[in-house]
């Protein structure tokens, strides 16, 4: 039997992470944790709950309300986060909230919790995680860690489109400055920037196919379950 890893996947918004992450994990028979979606679920309840992120006693009083976990959806075929008991996998895509995520993402209380909740789901191994700071902060010793990127206009066009798809009408300026802000605010943050190490394997996508993606992150794999000794 093939020994387990855990495999980091970080790197910037809407550059398709969760989408490999979730094929790698189908492919693999891993469990695939989206901390994204972890951190838009809090910024949803901020919302919600007319949080203010600047009053820190009041977010770490929210944070003791929340409660996240993972759900199987039988209409999705697919894991979806839940918010107290409540699925809210399409709520958390729409613009409001990813105008706040990366602010709230930034806040040392938010991250400490939820950093907290991933190392637990990861500690049995067999676990594909993508976000922001997985393989620098959540799982520093993921036998793989994949860098992820994309050109920016690249980016905003795929993100524009999945909007339209669900009737948005916002438009491709508004989500081209939303990716711009998000990678500066993710970049330059106080607490666990996004950081691409030495120990990183880089993967832009800017040109190649999902199904070329994905065929590559496989081979690193099986890279790396020969060099630890698997057959």
């Amino acid at each position: 039997m093939l020994q387990k890893i855990n495999i980091a996947i970080d790197g910037h918004s809407s550059c398709g992470k969760g989408t490999l992450a979730r094929e790698m994990a189908e492919k693999l028979n891993y469990t695939f944790i989206d901390s994204g979606s972890m951190y838009r679920a809090v910024a949803l309840f901020f919302l919600q709950n007319d949080i203010l992120i600047s009053d820190t006693e009041q977010v770490v009083k929210a944070l003791k309300q929340i409660n996240l976990d993972f759900q199987y959806s039988d209409t999705h075929s697919r894991f979806e986060i839940c918010l107290n008991g409540l699925s809210v996998e399409k709520r958390i895509r729409q613009m409001d909230v990813a105008a706040i995520v990366s602010d709230v993402a930034a806040l040392s209380s938010v991250r400490k919790e939820l950093v907290r909740m991933q190392q637990d789901l990861g500690k049995n191994k067999g676990v594909v995680m993508d976000g922001r700071d997985i393989g620098t902060v959540v799982f520093p010793d993921a036998e793989l860690k994949i860098f992820m990127t994309a050109d920016v206009e690249i980016r905003a066009q795929r993100r524009h489109k999945e909007l339209f798809a669900t009737g948005s009408e916002i438009s491709f300026e508004e989500v081209l400055d939303n990716l711009t802000s998000r990678d500066r605010i993710d970049s330059n943050r106080e607490d666990s920037p996004l950081t691409m190490t030495d120990d990183y394997r880089l993967l832009d996508n800017s040109h190649i196919s999902q199904k070329e993606q994905l065929q590559i992150a496989l081979e690193w794999v099986e890279e790396i379950q020969k060099k630890n000794g698997n057959p």
